[in-house]
């Protein structure tokens, strides 16, 4: 996976936009303004991705490409090194999962919101 591979699957879910909201280098992905994914243009590419606590310790002692969070909640994000070492299909599974895990704690508001997009 490429950063426009990745790009493509951040922006093809419902609702997302995408921003440089800290520099011109991180690229924010939000659903109904919540962030759920962030990478750097610049470097090895890595994502950071929302994650369920337990879930979150697990991949991170499964894979080695998956680490706490870089500057980030270290019990609710993790960062992973897009470097290969696992196919892109899980890379996609766990964006899936940080976009589920934010939509789900949207407001009613935002949930109708989304709804209607």
């Amino acid at each position: 996976m490429d950063i426009e591979k990745l790009r493509a699957y951040c922006i093809s879910k419902k609702g997302v936009t995408e921003e440089f909201p800290f520099d011109e280098t991180t690229l924010v992905f939000k659903v109904v303004g919540k962030m759920f994914a962030l990478t750097d243009l610049e470097g090895d590419l890595t994502v950071n991705l929302k994650c369920d606590p337990e879930k979150a310790l697990e991949l991170r002692e499964t894979y080695a490409c998956v680490q706490a969070g870089y500057h980030m909640n270290k019990k609710h994000w993790n960062t992973v090194r897009v470097d290969g070492s696992v196919k892109d299909q899980l890379v996609e599974a766990w964006i899936d999962h940080s976009y589920q895990l934010v939509v789900e704690k949207l407001t009613k508001v935002q949930k109708d919101q989304l709804a209607k997009l």
